[in-house]
């Protein structure tokens, strides 16, 4: 009978082990898919957000040169 308990211990710990390690697997790529995603999000508001700046920064530059020829 301790042969048999031995036995199926063996099993189910074996089963949990790759239960475990299948489960952080697919924990893992999930973690990798949400940062690849956040990641690219980012990269597109980070690029937005250059491209407004410039555009203010051109038109904070047009307004300057604009003052300098009204107190000529």
């Amino acid at each position: 009978m301790g042969y048999v308990l031995r036995v199926r211990m063996a099993s189910f710990f074996a089963g949990a082990a790759v239960a475990s390690s299948l489960g952080l697997y697919l924990l893992q790529r999930d973690y990798k898919i949400a940062y690849d995603s956040i990641s690219h999000k980012m990269g597109g508001l980070h690029d937005s957000m250059g491209s407004r700046i410039s555009a203010l920064e051109k038109l904070n530059q047009n307004d300057g040169s604009q003052h300098v020829q009204a107190a000529e």
